[in-house]
């Protein structure tokens, strides 16, 4: 079988491809390996919401209709929004269809997969950039009765067995799932390393929607010194709740959830952490007080200084902090460590040395191929819903070029 582009997923981002393939009249198919928006319907713990609006999930030819702008999706209506946006957009989606092999050739790419193989000029590796949870060599030292569990398999408090959980992560993921565990009467840990604390509420409005409003949003990654620090950049300290509550580590403490800082050793039965946490609070409250600085400076130059009190935050308030604890009252670690990409299916050339893909925004090491969705890939809202859109735009027209020199 043949076709000038192969999207590889269906997800978000490899929908809003095949929209902007479709609207430049460029011929492809996209394979899945499971459903229509796969990493949802089987990736995503029971109350997860989305940390970004309603009104922030935009697609291309796509923007929210429902009568809940302000609130948050949860993975199940994420499911819905995407199977209605094939239909819509008529994505000539082929599912259960997995890739085996995807390998260059001097005329383009063969893409093997377990339906057949396909013959094609274009890659384009929609797969998203939480397709393998990041686990610390440390783990492996951690007593063999304690329970590992990643973010990618939590589902919900009543999975895990009694005794007290130490979470070790605190950006997005490892936050919700510590207040959730600690609401369910559960003695909670919770390892603090590097993250990104901001308000969910600020005067009055979304902190996404000022993000988006002083363009904080559509930064793009050339406008970096370092592009690769800030791709590693933690997700947002946030919850997506109907109430739009603050989660920091403020309010987890005050949900009973004990803090320490960042996981460095197991030695035996005792876990060493960080005494720095100290620091990292700091360099977070400083970090968020430079956002707010900001948007307050787009209040007063652009007349909203009317909307809202800016009302800051209290600093972080956490005491004393043990750097050793006894691991013996503990019987779940989990591990809230950020992801990794994966890609066993592509050729060598595609890594560096490091075995991560090398890309000038979403522009492949090997011509012909292709990423989307990947975190600040061409704007720090490439990995966002509301961020596939316009940098699929770009990649297409990179794409047309191509195609458009080998058919000369």
């Amino acid at each position: 079988m043949r076709t000038p582009v192969v999207v590889i997923g269906a997800g978000q981002a490899g929908l809003a491809m095949s929209h902007q393939l479709s609207a430049s009249g460029i011929d492809h198919v996209v394979l899945e390996r499971g459903e229509v928006a796969q990493s949802w319907r089987t990736e995503r713990w029971d109350s997860l919401r989305l940390l970004t609006p309603n009104w922030m999930s935009r697609l291309p030819g796509h923007t929210y209709q429902g009568d809940d702008p302000d609130g948050f999706m949860a993975s199940a209506e994420v499911v819905e929004l995407l199977s209605a946006y094939r239909r819509v957009c008529s994505a000539p989606v082929l599912t259960q269809t997995t890739v085996e092999r995807v390998r260059a050739r001097a005329t383009g790419f063969d893409v093997v997969t377990d339906q057949g193989a396909w013959q094609t000029d274009v890659v384009v590796v929609a797969t998203g950039a939480c397709s393998e949870p990041h686990v610390p060599a440390i783990a492996a030292g951690l007593p063999p009765d304690i329970e590992q569990v990643t973010a990618l398999q939590y589902r919900n408090p009543e999975q895990l067995g009694v005794g007290e959980v130490l979470v070790v992560g605190a950006s997005a993921s490892g936050a919700q799932i510590a207040e959730e565990l600690a609401r369910s009467g559960r003695r909670v840990t919770l390892a603090v390393g590097e993250h990104v604390r901001v308000p969910r509420i600020y005067r009055g409005l979304d902190i996404h929607w000022w993000m988006d409003a002083i363009g904080q949003l559509d930064e793009r990654s050339e406008e970096l010194d370092d592009i690769n620090r800030a791709r590693r950049v933690p997700s947002l300290q946030l919850v997506g709740s109907p109430e739009r509550r603050t989660l920091d580590l403020n309010a987890l403490t005050a949900a009973d959830v004990s803090v320490v800082g960042k996981l460095m050793r197991v030695v035996g039965s005792t876990a060493q952490f960080t005494g720095a946490v100290a620091n990292l609070v700091a360099t977070a409250d400083l970090k968020q007080n430079r956002l707010l600085d900001r948007i307050d400076e787009y209040a007063r130059q652009h007349g909203l200084d009317g909307i809202g009190e800016p009302n800051r935050p209290e600093p972080t308030r956490l005491g004393d902090v043990p750097t050793e604890l006894s691991l013996s009252p503990f019987t779940t670690v989990v591990w809230a460590t950020g992801y990794r990409p994966t890609y066993p299916w592509l050729d060598a050339a595609a890594f560096d040395r490091r075995k991560r893909v090398v890309h000038d925004g979403g522009v492949g090491a090997i011509p012909g191929l292709y990423f989307l969705g990947l975190p600040f890939m061409r704007r720090r809202k490439s990995s966002f819903i509301d961020g596939v859109g316009p940098d699929a735009t770009e990649l297409v027209e990179h794409l047309r070029s191509r195609l458009g020199r080998r058919c000369a």
